[in-house]
């Protein structure tokens, strides 16, 4: 979606539709989003011939929302495409639990996944992540392209995925998270490229579970074979769901910060060269990043019990989605919330999420977003698009199917890290 650089006009609530895909990839929905929280925070959003749903769009109601399981619960879907039909992994995933029942699994993952973890990893995540950075000097590139294969160089290593499987995963699980986009449809239909994204996806996890009950590691893979949620192991086919969730987080945010942050500094060249002449500064250009950007879209929740949110009355059962966007840019939490610039940390925004389903990998998304940043600042003067890139055809990730650019090399700078080593070694999900 194009992020609007300056606080839109209001819309007339009847013109305003969160549904409709073409509306994400050709427009701009921030003149809704704003309409909303200015007058309606909690809106009904109709659809003709299918369930409605919530619409909240202020911080304190998104925020919530999200913390607020005993009465919004993640089990039936969290996207709007679960609306009216509940995900049939519902209860069995990671991101499709509650409390108790997803405690298990997020402490098990946040071990594979901690600050001591990633610390350890971090010589050669960044040397992978520089590696990936350096490919940006050799012409015209594809941005999206480069940034798809960031989460497994990061996460591959630490979920006990083998790297030959990396770029295939990557590739599918974009396939997956956007099937219906033009420009990864491999069917005749959405379903039939979600089923083939699925089919490649599950085979590749298949050949790695039964490596690692063979063989297992110190990894997230292998920890979850090894659990007993329940005082029974997980089956395989809740493994492969589990190993796919874990999947689909790494890939969902990481590469499209990158895609809009590089563009947002591709515009604001001071902003670029203050970054290079002090890199103190990455840590907050990472989490403006992410407030930027404000991948995914939404996470919707279904109530669970009759519940009032800013004095609106919802009934149980009723879908509610959280607009993480309109939440990033409200005005009585962010100062010129449609500005781009390095604020004062720590940031308060929901990019990563909140509550229980807060982002598991936000500290490996952070380090492999400062690595890129750093990298990318100590290479290249700029960086121009020379093509407009491609926003997704998606109500749900803010993102790119391509963004064609050419990098521009500073003179005489070598890489400032030792290339990755054959066989050596970003965002997690809920």
């Amino acid at each position: 979606m194009r992020i609007t650089p300056k606080p839109p006009e209001t819309v007339a609530l009847a013109g305003i539709d969160l549904f409709d895909p073409e509306r994400f990839r050709s427009g701009d929905q921030h003149g809704a989003w704003r309409t909303l929280r200015e007058t309606a925070p909690v809106w009904w959003h109709e659809r003709t011939g299918q369930p409605g749903f919530w619409c909240v769009t202020r911080y304190a109601e998104c925020e919530r929302v999200l913390k607020d399981y005993r009465n919004f619960s993640s089990e039936h879907g969290t996207i709007l495409a679960s609306v009216g039909a509940p995900d049939p992994a519902g209860g069995a995933t990671i991101s499709l639990m509650d409390p108790p029942g997803h405690t298990a699994l997020r402490t098990q993952a946040m071990r594979s996944f901690s600050h001591t973890v990633v610390r350890n990893r971090t010589p050669r995540v960044t040397a992978r992540v520089a590696a990936l950075v350096d490919r940006l000097g050799e012409g015209e590139q594809d941005l999206a392209d480069l940034a798809r294969s960031l989460p497994m160089a990061v996460t591959g290593e630490l979920m006990g995925i083998e790297e030959k499987y990396w770029d295939r995963l990557a590739h599918w699980s974009a396939v997956g998270l956007t099937p219906e986009d033009p420009a990864f449809a491999v069917g005749a239909s959405t379903a039939a490229t979600l089923s083939t994204s699925h089919h490649e996806i599950f085979a590749c996890f298949m050949d790695i579970i039964a490596h690692k009950r063979a063989n297992p590691g110190d990894d997230l893979i292998s920890a979850l074979i090894a659990l007993a949620p329940g005082g029974r192991p997980m089956d395989d086919g809740t493994l492969l769901l589990n190993c796919y969730s874990f999947m689909a987080g790494a890939n969902s945010t990481t590469p499209h910060v990158i895609n809009h942050t590089v563009l947002a500094l591709a515009e604001r060249p001071d902003l670029w060269r203050r970054v290079a002449a002090d890199e103190t500064l990455v840590p907050a250009l990472v989490e403006e990043g992410a407030r930027w950007t404000s991948t995914p879209f939404h996470l919707v929740r279904r109530a669970v019990n009759d519940v009032v949110l800013a004095g609106v009355p919802i009934a149980a059962g009723d879908w509610v989605c959280a607009w993480l966007p309109s939440a990033n840019r409200d005005e009585t939490v962010f100062a010129d919330p449609y500005e781009f610039s390095l604020r004062a940390l720590p940031s308060p925004h929901l990019g990563f999420g909140a509550g229980p389903h807060y982002c598991i990998g936000a500290p490996l998304s952070r380090m492999a977003l400062a690595a890129f940043f750093r990298e990318l600042v100590r290479r290249f003067d700029g960086v121009d698009v020379i093509a407009p890139p491609q926003h997704l055809y998606s109500n749900w990730i803010n993102g790119f199917s391509s963004v064609p650019v050419r990098a521009r090399r500073r003179p005489a700078v070598a890489s400032s890290m030792p290339p990755a080593r054959e066989g050596a070694c970003a965002h997690g999900t809920s």
